[in-house]
């Protein structure tokens, strides 16, 4: 496994062995029931969990992404996010905490008011119209999240919603390109399991995954109890976690550096021995 570190507010983040980024979604509709958090007390529950268990990142979400999920104003998103973030931040001040947004506003809110410290966006090139509208350019061509994930200086997660290995290694070696000129200095890797494409794609991908590392950045994973499993076994989301396990083991077995996880603890030690099998890979 390549060598990274990301900087997080001041600290190094090592990334030489795999970390595990536990989903906190103060929403009520994310796609995985048992991941939504609506209380102060659940939110308090969910962040001690993630810690105890392993987690390294606690990542937050207050806008579901699944299809056919509700229209959530920006107003809605930062009452939610504040909440949690609050909560997130009394309970474990130590964690390493991101922000899952493609809205730039609440990015700046986050990191601002709360100190979150990496920017977890969702969208296509920080230009996607996720919501009720389109993430409008400034300063030219420059997407709105780009521009204020630079002014930030925070880590940022980069998501494709490429159908193909060959386009996302296009669309990627451009969009860090831009990244890089307005100063971005940390950017992860996220080939976007689940977006923009189909079930086959999805594991193509998978199967491939190895190339994203000719780019030099760190990848994280997320296909946790998502659709190309649900869809591929046909069982719902609350039985999955075997194979999401599996998924798991093969995305670390090429080159994967973060996993973001519903299940906390099985990622964990999936990790473990992972790593355990590369120190006794002995040719």
């Amino acid at each position: 496994m390549s060598s990274f570190t990301v900087n997080v507010g001041g600290r190094l983040l090592d990334l030489s062995s795999p970390l595990v980024m536990g989903i906190l979604n103060a929403t009520p509709d994310s796609f995985y029931a048992p991941s939504r958090v609506q209380t102060e007390q659940a939110v308090a529950a969910r962040a001690d969990e993630i810690v105890a268990q392993g987690g390294t990142i606690i990542d937050v979400g207050a806008f579901s992404t699944r299809p056919g999920a509700a229209m959530v104003t920006e107003e809605e998103e930062m009452t939610r996010m504040r909440m949690a973030l609050g909560v997130v931040r009394r309970r474990q001040p130590d964690a390493v905490v991101s922000i899952d947004t493609f809205r730039p506003d609440v990015a700046r809110m986050a990191v601002e008011e709360f100190g979150a410290v990496i920017v977890n966006d969702v969208s296509e090139g920080g230009r996607a119209d996720i919501a009720d509208r389109p993430q409008r350019p400034v300063e030219g061509d420059v997407p709105a999240m780009f521009a204020m994930v630079a002014r930030l200086k925070v880590p940022y997660i980069l998501t494709s919603v490429q159908p193909d290995m060959r386009s996302m290694l296009m669309a990627f070696a451009g969009e860090v390109n831009l990244l890089r000129n307005l100063g971005v200095g940390d950017i992860i890797l996220d080939p976007g399991f689940g977006f923009g494409k189909t079930l086959e794609s999805n594991y193509q991908i998978l199967a491939q995954l190895d190339r994203l590392q000719m780019l030099g950045l760190p990848v994280l994973v997320g296909v946790s109890r998502k659709s190309m499993l649900t869809r591929l076994l046909q069982r719902p989301a609350e039985e999955v976690l075997p194979a999401t396990s599996a998924l798991h083991a093969v995305a670390l077995s090429k080159g994967a550096t973060i996993l973001r996880a519903h299940d906390v603890r099985e990622a964990v030690e999936v990790c473990r021995v992972m790593a355990m099998l590369g120190e006794n890979d002995v040719i």
